[in-house]
């Protein structure tokens, strides 16, 4: 997989495109990238501007932080669940009378 494309050059080409003083096809051409790369690049421009409903990198960012923090609280949890388990059995044994 090539290099990504700097993220400046990505705006220009962007705002290029956004212009409409050509084709996308021939934008396309001109700064030797494909035209699905470009219209890709474009929508996402788009949502991240807020013209078209997505996720914006932002979200995108923040959502994959609070996942990561869910698993993280999820296993904690399992971890006291268990050893409150194993606490109330250990409490129960202590209170059995010998026979």
């Amino acid at each position: 997989m090539p290099a990504p494309h700097p993220k400046e050059f990505r705006d220009d080409v962007v705002a290029v495109a956004r212009r409409g003083e050509a084709p996308i096809a021939q934008i396309a051409k001109d700064f030797g990238i494909s035209e699905s790369c470009l219209r890709n690049w474009l929508t996402k421009a788009d949502v991240e501007d807020g013209v078209k409903p997505g996720v914006t990198t932002a979200e995108n960012v923040e959502l994959r932080e609070a996942r990561r923090k869910i698993r993280l609280l999820e296993q904690e949890n399992e971890v006291l669940r268990r050893a409150a388990a194993y606490l109330s059995q250990a409490n129960l044994k202590l209170g059995q009378s010998p026979k």
